[in-house]
């Protein structure tokens, strides 16, 4: 069964954290999607696609990470996917 969920995070997190922990995670569980920063809002926004347990344990994995970072303000809902990511996790800068 697959599974997609939107993340937004505040802005407040390390430089190179999409990079470095977000993007590397979502390859590792074979996750497909984006994050991007949003302008007007400066806020991160993330669509992850899967199967659902590899998205629940990449979840599992952002939290450990935004713990870490002291990142507090996220939020996760359902999302329907609109597009085809091609099975690849991308950052939009």
């Amino acid at each position: 069964m697959k599974k997609c969920l939107k993340i937004v995070l505040g802005m407040d997190m390390p430089e190179g954290f999409l990079h470095s922990s977000v993007q590397k995670h979502a390859r590792s569980f074979e996750i497909e999607g984006t994050a991007q920063i949003v302008q007007p809002d400066k806020q991160v926004r993330i669509i992850a696609c899967g199967k659902k347990d590899k998205v629940d344990d990449f979840i599992d994995t952002l939290h450990k990470d935004f713990a870490k970072a002291k990142i507090t303000n996220f939020e996760i809902e359902p999302f329907l996917k609109d597009r085809d990511y091609r099975g690849i996790f991308r950052i939009i800068e």
